[in-house]
């Protein structure tokens, strides 16, 4: 097996600490507390994880032991992250929507032993299903705000889990640097749990090596600098939030700042103006959506001028996007047009700082990316799945074709089988599934990981997704139709935040819509609908009549057999903690059949 180094380190602890110890005095990480950026050094950081490490050694921690953390991104997970991976233990996420249920089944499925909590809210869940968990040893809480005369033997605060790393660290001096030479590349490093679109989560195990060679390969697509700056606002349950946010700025000593909280995340990225963004699609489906509302509210000159600039940015993008010299004229005309409409779309976004943006983990409209690339930001598509770590293809700077999900990364063979499955090889494919072996030889076979995803390949290499074999409808014609093409396309509105399409074995296709609350509300204010609340929004001829609308549009782009007949609005308003939605606010297809089997029904 090849070994891989990045600056000589053949591990993630090693590579860590070699950061600390060279390059103490740098900053690197910012997180905004009551509007303030506070600054933490590597030796900060460094300082935090010892202690957190060590903190939990006193409490028993043995290496490969779990140790779960659940809450938004802050600097007390990444403390906590590394703390535990630098003494051998394993870190699993926890998405701060997972409902208690699915705490209890995380912590019995991993064994968890000691678990992180960030706030009230998170404590509240773990406490309700302790009696559940015969594994759980201790709680440690992040944010005591609220707890003050909480008193409870099983939990403790992270700063006196901080307190008691510092005494033990006093009184076994060599124990870190002896857990940190311990680790080896084959050893498992964390556990990241899969969405759970069509079951029961399973625990991905992703080993130092498979970590190593994405961080080794992030770098080799985009080229991460020293200097840049990113914006923490993804899950780092999420594999995605985890390598950009925490091991991609380790191997490249660049600095990440983690927003205040969710609804500030918007503001925190117009301050920092950071240099690149990875975002998963309803992010960026979500910025094209507030563009496009303002348009409306603008003025006719304002919507002209907008028109006009789409128009020659597309043309000029083109060009960009081949590699080709753009005509003197049409680079002319961008000039003025990006000073006086781009950049001020692009400085409402937080975006104009960047060099490139990235986006990955669900499907995209392509003509997302066209819009991203028009107003000057080249936005690369991305794809791999936990299983092998994160990426196995991209688009890259001058080989990019939008569309596709770009060619193999370096180190990465990507072939198809003979049912056009996307087959992956690679040192990021993972080492299977905790305690699931059958799950495990189901998609890992001879070295290969079968990502149960429909593909193919172009003669130039590039990788096309088409969907999800087991989401491919065959219609009562025997069409076969991917669904996903024409969600994303739905999606692309502003008015539409997801959709199932249904016609498996049907006389024509149908579709489950979920509205955009804050742009169908506010489309309801200003035309003066009359609602109460989400449900009876939802139920408004005036929605059902724009949405309707949405849908035709969408339809003129595809073949009669493949458009919407007939549709209905999932008429609840849907939070991760709803089984319908997975962690990463994906509608579950198969949970969304079952559950609205009636209101599909009566469409047929």
């Amino acid at each position: 097996m090849t070994a891989i180094t990045i600056d000589g380190c053949d591990t993630l602890p090693t590579l860590f600490w070699k950061r600390v110890t060279e390059r103490a005095d740098k900053v690197a990480l910012r997180e905004k507390d009551f509007g303030i950026w506070n600054e933490y050094t590597w030796a900060d950081y460094g300082e935090q994880a010892r202690c957190a490490g060590l903190g939990l050694k006193a409490l028993g921690l043995e290496r490969r032991d779990v140790c779960s953390i659940a809450g938004e991104v802050c600097r007390e997970w990444l403390f906590a992250d590394l703390g535990v991976n630098c003494v051998g233990g394993v870190a699993n996420g926890v998405y701060p929507t997972d409902s208690r249920d699915q705490v209890a089944y995380l912590i019995n499925d991993s064994g968890t032993r000691f678990y992180f909590a960030a706030d009230e809210e998170q404590l509240d869940k773990v406490l309700e299903v302790r009696e559940r968990t015969q594994s759980l040893e201790k709680i440690i809480i992040f944010d005591m705000e609220g707890l003050r005369n909480f008193r409870d033997e099983q939990c403790l605060s992270f700063d006196a889990l901080l307190q008691l790393g510092r005494e033990y660290g006093d009184a076994h001096p060599e124990c870190w640097a002896r857990e940190i030479e311990a680790a080896e590349p084959e050893d498992l490093m964390i556990l990241t749990y899969t969405s759970g679109t069509t079951g029961p989560p399973k625990g991905a195990m992703i080993s130092q090596r498979n970590m190593l060679f994405m961080m080794m390969s992030l770098q080799n697509i985009y080229g991460i600098h020293e200097s840049d700056e990113q914006l923490g606002f993804l899950p780092l349950a999420h594999v995605a939030g985890r390598m950009f946010y925490t091991f991609a700025c380790i191997e490249s000593c660049s600095v990440i700042n983690l927003m205040e909280a969710p609804e500030t995340a918007i503001q925190d990225q117009q301050e920092i103006a950071p240099t690149f963004i990875f975002a998963v699609p309803r992010v960026w489906e979500k910025q094209h959506s507030t563009i496009t509302i303002k348009l409306k509210e603008g003025t006719a000159l304002g919507r002209f001028a907008y028109k006009v600039a789409m128009h020659v940015g597309l043309r000029r993008a083109a060009f960009v996007k081949e590699g080709q010299p753009v005509p003197l004229g049409i680079q002319a005309a961008f000039f003025v047009l990006d000073y006086l409409v781009f950049k001020n779309i692009r400085v409402l976004l937080g975006i104009d700082r960047c060099r490139w943006l990235s986006t990955g983990a669900a499907p995209i409209a392509p003509e997302l990316i066209d819009w991203f690339w028009a107003m000057n930001k080249p936005m690369y598509e991305v794809y791999g799945q936990t299983e092998c770590s994160g990426l196995a293809t991209a688009n890259m700077p001058g080989q990019s074709r939008v569309g596709s999900v770009g060619k193999a990364v370096s180190g990465c063979e990507v072939v198809l089988s003979d049912e056009n499955e996307i087959l992956i090889r690679s040192p990021g494919v993972i080492q299977g599934y905790w305690n699931n072996p059958e799950k495990t030889a189901e998609t890992f076979k001879n070295t290969w990981l079968y990502t149960g995803d429909v593909g193919r390949i172009d003669d130039d290499g590039f990788v096309y997704v088409v969907d999800r074999m087991k989401d491919i409808i065959i219609t009562a014609g025997g069409k076969n139709i991917t669904p996903s093409e024409i969600e994303n396309q739905l999606k692309f509105s502003p008015y539409i935040t997801d959709a199932v399409v249904v016609g498996d074995r049907r006389a024509y296709l149908t579709c489950l819509v979920m509205i955009d609350h804050e742009n169908v509300t506010k489309f309801a204010q200003d035309n003066d609908v009359p609602f109460t609340n989400y449900t009876s929004l939802c139920h408004t001829q005036a929605v059902q009549d724009l949405i309707w609308e949405e849908i035709e549009g969408v339809n003129s782009k595809f073949a009669r057999v493949e458009t919407i007949k007939k549709f209905r609005l999932i008429d609840r308003l849907l939070d991760p903690e709803d089984d319908e939605l997975t962690p990463t606010q994906k509608l579950k297809r198969k949970v969304v059949n079952e559950k609205y089997a009636d209101l599909i029904g009566e469409m047929y």
